[in-house]
Order: C-alpha cells, then structure tokens, then sequence
C-alpha cells in the first residue's frame, strides 16, 4: 500500500535516495541560516530587542543543517548539487517572498516593513516545516538512525512557528495588524505554488533514482495536486491565522548545541 510512511522509508532504505533528501535538507537549512544571520545584522534600531531571536533562529538553521550533513557521513555519503527545481528556499526568494538577497548582502540597515516581511514569510514557512516534521516525528520519531534528528528538528521547528506567532501578534497589537495579513496572504498564496512544484520536481528526481514505475508515479504526483487544489480552496488559510503560542518566548535562550551524529 502506498502511503507518507511507505515513501519515506523507501527513500530512507536507499542511499542515493537518500543522499539528495539529505542534500536538498541541509541546503535549505544552510540558506536559511544565511538569510537569518544577515537580517540579524540589518535590524533598524528601534527594533533591535528582536535581533538576538533572529540570530538564535539562524543559528537552529544552520544546525539543521549541520544534522542533515552528519547524517549523510553517517552512511559514508557525500552531498550531491541540489536541482534547482526542488530548492524551496531560491525559488520563494525569486518570486518575492521574503526578503530579496540583494538587500540582505548590503549594509544598509532594514525597515520595519522589512521586518514584518521577515516575519510573516517565516511564519508561513515555518508552519510548512513544522507539520513536515511533525509528519516525520510520527512515523520516524523512534529510528534508529534518524530518529534523534527528527526529535531535535521537530522541537526547533516548532520553537520557529511559536516565535512568529508570538512577535506577530506583538506587532499587530502596535498597529500593523493590516499589513501583516496583507503580507501573510501574498506570502501563503506563493507558498503553496511553489511547495507544489517543488514537491513535484523532489518526487521526479526520487523516482528516477529508485526506478518508479509510471504508474506509481502518476498516482503521486496526483496527490501532489490534490494537497494543492486543497490548500488553494481555504487550506492555505491555517497558514496565515495568529493565535498566541503556548511556548512563550520560544527562541529567547541560547540555541541548543548540534550533536555530532557522524
């Protein structure tokens, strides 16, 4: 029977599989890193009480990051190029979402529109990652091999998602209420485009590395476009409601050390 934990052992059982998962991962983590640390750096002054729980987000990230890389030495594997049309995180930035690179590689300092982008691109993403790993913990949460990542990814993710809610919802309360959800729903709608078509060329690059049958992958590309067609009629709104989080303050401490799984 084909199902989410069917495909995900199969592509956890074969090295190759495995490798380029692991490699589209950790790419993605470390561009998030990247992405966060320079936003940290860039914070306007008035603003600059929220730069330690940025720097503390792109910190997680790039020890996601770290963790997908262990895992790949782990099993005597080396990181493959990422095809650029499975890499989430480039293609969001080269639809305008999020903030452009070119503004993240000058000096000059943010605004706080600028960070209200930030801010509500990651709550989108972030709700993304969360259930994607929350969907993994579930079914892999007690592996062997992987599971310890799992567990310390799903709890980082859902640090992130609490954190956006939680300053979001700070903000709105200031007065900025309309262009959060003005940017939370540009944001939402691009995501799910992109989500789909990236889902679709990740699904391509698995099946011709572990000789899927047409067939089988008809079926799954359905899906793909049934989650699509889901989220596109009401679906994507869950991505851009705000409720206070029940971790408060979720990336105010230190960020946790990445354990060595190589």
């Amino acid at each position: 029977m084909l199902s989410a934990k069917s495909l995900f052992q199969e592509i956890l059982d074969n090295d190759e599989s495995f490798r380029l998962f692991c490699s589209i991962a950790a790419s993605g983590e470390s561009q998030g890193g990247w992405e966060n640390a320079r936003i940290a750096a860039l914070v306007p002054a008035g603003e600059r009480d929220l730069a330690p729980k940025i720097t503390r987000h792109g910190a997680d990230e790039d020890k996601h990051g770290r963790i997908f890389n262990a895992l790949m030495k782990k099993r005597g594997l080396e990181p493959v190029d990422v095809p650029s049309a499975t890499d989430y995180t480039m293609l969001l930035e080269k639809n305008g979402i999020g903030l452009a690179h070119e503004k993240l590689k000058s000096d000059q300092a943010l605004t706080l529109q600028d960070v209200l982008t930030y801010l509500a691109h990651s709550r989108v993403t972030e709700q993304r990652a969360s259930e994607q790993m929350e969907m993994l913990l579930r079914y892999f949460g007690d592996h062997p091999d992987i599971g310890r990542a799992v567990r310390m990814i799903s709890h980082d993710e859902d640090n992130h998602l609490a954190y956006c809610h939680e300053e979001l919802l700070r903000y709105a309360r200031a007065g900025h209420g309309r262009a959060i959800h003005r940017t939370l729903r540009t944001c939402a709608l691009a995501e799910i485009r992109i989500y789909r078509d990236v889902s679709l060329a990740v699904m391509a690059q698995m099946g011709r590395v572990l000789g899927w049958s047409r067939p089988k992958a008809a079926v799954l590309a359905l899906g793909i476009h049934a989650v699509y067609g889901y989220e596109r009629l009401g679906g994507w709104r869950r991505m851009v409601s705000l409720k206070m989080p029940q971790r408060r303050d979720a990336l105010g401490g230190a960020p946790g050390a990445a354990p060595e799984f190589a």
